[in-house]
């Protein structure tokens, strides 16, 4: 493994330097292998490696390149991290979500275009007056999934879409068991696309923490 972990540095110094930049396809195994000083098979462990995190792509009887390295594709490997996750860290999930969440919609208040505010509309409105439990989470990861896009940080926008895999099931949880989980929801999603639309950043965010922590805090008492 130290052998592999170093023909991996080598591999992503070519790339941080420049050397190497998205879209290049990699030299020959065996001119790569005699120019970084590697074995070919340990090159080969490295590019299998760097390929499983979506660094490189490996295309069968084209070559290896080096992919567009953009956020949501190298951030693929965290949302696979993050679903492995156990039932007694959900509430950390929730903490970062609080965290973020909040962030990113203040920031969409003042980038979203007006035609931007009037799709979230349409999500809001889109969820029926008696949804189901699946209809109302699904329409809850599209509201918020929308804002984190109108951020105008793809780096943030997939931090907050990878933490939506671990958090749906406790969403699921509480619109099962808790009293006006619904109306509640619907709600603050309105109070939030208001707040949006009328471009008072820090009222959206003051209601997408309040957002989040209500989850946060009826999870906590759940799981006491």
């Amino acid at each position: 493994m130290a052998v592999t972990d170093a023909a991996i540095d080598k591999i992503k110094q070519m790339i941080v330097s420049g050397e190497l930049a998205p879209g290049d396809r990699l030299p020959k195994e065996a001119d790569l292998a005699e120019r970084l000083g590697l074995s070919r098979n340990s090159l080969r462990e490295a590019v299998r490696a760097l390929s499983l995190i979506n660094v490189l792509d490996v295309r069968q009887g084209d070559g290896t390149y080096v992919t567009s390295l953009e956020p949501h594709l190298l951030l693929d490997t965290m949302s696979f991290v993050l679903d492995l996750h156990r039932d007694d860290t959900v509430i950390q999930f929730f903490e970062v979500r609080r965290i973020l969440e909040p962030a990113a919609t203040a920031m969409a208040t003042k980038l979203m275009s007006e035609a931007d505010i009037d799709d979230l509309r349409v999500i809001l409105e889109s969820l029926p007056d008696e949804p189901t439990v699946e209809e109302l989470v699904a329409n809850d990861l599209r509201f918020h999934s929308r804002i984190a896009q109108g951020s105008g940080n793809s780096v943030l926008c997939s931090f907050i879409e990878s933490l939506s895999g671990p958090t749906t099931r406790a969403r699921i949880w509480r619109g099962l068991t808790q009293e006006g989980a619904l109306d509640k929801t619907r709600e603050q999603h309105t109070a939030i696309y208001e707040a949006i639309a009328a471009r008072q950043p820090d009222v959206a965010r003051s209601w997408a923490t309040v957002h989040v922590a209500g989850v946060e805090a009826w999870l906590r008492k759940a799981l006491d």
